[in-house]
């Protein structure tokens, strides 16, 4: 049941970044303005101490790629990052509350 909420949380993060369509960007300031995006939701997850090390590890990615001038690549990598950080979000205020909803056996 988690994964399954966290697959669902990753899939609505996904389309509010966007959805595949906005993965293939193009240009420097496309690059910039969803790694700025991705960076920004990122440490809200830090803030929630819920940082996941898939997005720290794709924000990598998406900055090697714009070193080596691959814009394209780049803000997908980013974009998809802001994903992960959002759906880390996700995962953080909704277990804040779905612990109480367990069972005690």
């Amino acid at each position: 049941m988690r994964n399954m909420m966290l697959k669902s949380a990753l899939v609505l993060a996904l389309l509010a970044a966007g959805g595949t369509s906005a993965l293939a960007a193009g240009s420097e300031d496309d690059f910039k303005a969803a790694y700025a995006a991705a960076e920004a939701a990122n440490k809200e997850a830090g803030k929630l101490r819920n940082q996941w090390t898939t997005t720290a590890s794709t924000l990598a990615a998406a900055k090697k790629a714009a070193d080596a001038g691959d814009f394209d690549k780049a803000t997908a990598s980013a974009k998809e990052a802001e994903a992960l950080a959002k759906a880390s979000i996700f995962q953080a205020t909704s277990e804040k509350t779905r612990w109480k909803d367990m069972e005690i056996r």
